[in-house]
């Protein structure tokens, strides 16, 4: 009985962290992969600028676990970009992915829609992302409800 008490209550706070954590948005970064990789490790997508078709890692990197704050703001060609803040945890793995992966493409995804296509051309240690265009005023409303804007005062 002690036993069956002890999982009831385990459970309880089990569901309510899962409640409590539940997310709006998806943000997840994917390195570009190594054509001859299997089905297994990565899959094909069509690249955004320049329409071929590239393999990316099926795992991202960097997820919306790993933004603290973000900051909006209208793009040329009527969509929006934004600046996205990483935590330590996205800081260390940007940093890492821009010397490892020196010459080729992170793939920033949001709500599992390819936004855009970034080239690694140089370290980037101080954990942001810069998304220049391709996100909805859909995406933005939701991504408000995640994460707070940069120089507000944390939630």
């Amino acid at each position: 009985m002690k036993t069956l008490c002890v999982f009831a209550v385990c459970l309880v706070f089990a569901l309510a962290d899962g409640v409590a954590k539940q997310r709006h948005v998806t943000f997840r970064v994917h390195a570009q992969a190594n054509p001859r990789d299997t089905e297994v490790f990565s899959t094909s997508v069509r690249a955004r600028f320049s329409g071929k078709d590239i393999s990316i890692e099926k795992v991202p990197w960097v997820s919306e676990r790993d933004v603290t704050a973000f900051f909006p703001y209208p793009a040329q060609d009527g969509t929006y970009g934004a600046l996205i803040q990483l935590d330590e945890h996205g800081r260390v793995v940007l940093d890492s992915l821009s010397v490892q992966r020196r010459g080729g493409f992170l793939f920033v995804l949001i709500n599992g829609r390819l936004v855009t296509e970034l080239e690694i051309d140089k370290r980037v240690s101080d954990g942001k992302i810069y998304v220049p265009s391709g996100l909805t005023a859909a995406d933005i409303d939701l991504m408000k409800k995640d994460w707070r804007l940069i120089g507000q005062k944390k939630k």
